[in-house]
């Protein structure tokens, strides 16, 4: 899939979870949903975005995203 369209999708997450008040559930709450609902593939093209620098992610994207590359095994 395309990255921009990924980065979009990772964006528009986060900003429906912005609205919890602890961040930390915040994150969570995108990490939930990138592991339920987004496939091996996708998971992995957006943890390697975010690894090289996660252009255009927004800070609570960028946070879920990498708390998902420490939690998921993806080969």
């Amino acid at each position: 899939m395309n990255i921009e369209r990924l980065v979009q999708m990772a964006n528009d997450i986060a900003g429906y979870f912005s609205s919890e008040p602890e961040h930390r559930e915040a994150v969570a709450g995108v990490v939930n949903h990138l592991q339920k609902f987004w496939d091996p593939a996708m998971r992995k093209q957006i943890i390697a975005h975010a690894q090289a620098g996660g252009e255009g992610l927004s800070d609570l994207a960028q946070a879920a995203v990498e708390q998902l590359a420490g939690a998921t095994n993806i080969t």
